[in-house]
């Protein structure tokens, strides 16, 4: 495998098994309810695609008091150098990152808490070759942007405040990384040119959700909803595995969400 210094090279990952009260996760709109055997169905087949290409996945225990739980990427980010706890930007995820702490202390020697008092999700994060983009959001503030922009630094990386686009959760919600040098975004993301240095894939009108797709080593995870997505980046060579994602869909997340990823040296 190739060494950590590719952004979608992993050896490592944790994920969090779904709480029965998942189905009470927070949503944006008007959508139905999951069911906790359907999210837990979803789950099971993301753990298994991520060892199939190549992860060594660390299962952490459901956490029944979080509903959201099962999202491990917004309370904390992890590279090879380090991680960073942050601090979720909705008041009922505020203590996810004192709970996943433990974890990340057990597997990491350079651990960092967000200073002050802003907030950031993980989602709002993308790292790319050239620097790690941190999306403004109503779940991530400038304060804890800037905050989050220091321990980055800190790390030995670079990184970049932009903007997510008016009514979209996450900056992540609507762009992936698919290569060194190529995003796959929606146009209205790909409108405010935040993108203007990489080559850009931008996703067919009407399937906006897939824009949340995961690169891990030779793979692209893509969500499985969206056809005319998936023929497009098949077309374009990428090796696809289609991921189901629609129970967890109906809580605002996609496929980044569901895992911490790096590249863990000497395994």
């Amino acid at each position: 495998m190739s060494s950590g210094n590719s952004v979608y090279h992993f050896n490592s990952a944790i994920v969090r098994e779904p709480s029965r009260s998942v189905v009470d996760g927070l949503r944006a709109g008007e959508h139905a309810s999951p069911t906790y055997e359907r999210v837990k169905a979803e789950h099971d087949d993301y753990i298994a695609a991520m060892r199939d290409a190549g992860v060594r996945v660390t299962i952490l225990l459901a956490l029944e008091a979080f509903p959201d739980s099962i999202f491990v990427e917004d309370p904390a980010l992890v590279f090879t150098e380090g991680a960073i706890l942050l601090r979720p930007g909705a008041a009922s995820r505020m203590g996810e990152a004192a709970a996943i702490a433990p974890a990340l202390r057990d597997m990491f020697d350079t651990v960092l808490d967000l200073p002050g008092d802003g907030y950031v999700d993980g989602g709002d994060v993308l790292t790319t070759p050239q620097g790690v983009m941190i999306g403004l959001s109503a779940r991530t503030d400038k304060t804890g942007a800037e905050a989050l922009a220091v321990c980055i630094d800190k790390l030995g990386r670079k990184a970049k405040l932009v903007a997510t686009p008016e009514g979209v959760l996450h900056f992540k919600t609507d762009c992936s990384l698919l290569d060194e040098e190529t995003v796959l975004s929606t146009a209205r993301l790909a409108r405010s040119g935040v993108f203007k240095d990489f080559k850009q894939i931008i996703i067919p009108e009407g399937e906006e959700a897939a824009a949340n797709a995961l690169r891990v080593n030779d793979v692209l995870m893509v969500p499985a909803e969206h056809p005319r997505t998936l023929d497009m980046l098949d077309r374009l060579g990428y090796r696809i595995v289609a991921m189901k994602t629609a129970e967890i869909g109906r809580i605002d997340a996609g496929l980044s969400c569901l895992s911490l990823r790096w590249y863990r040296k000497g395994e």
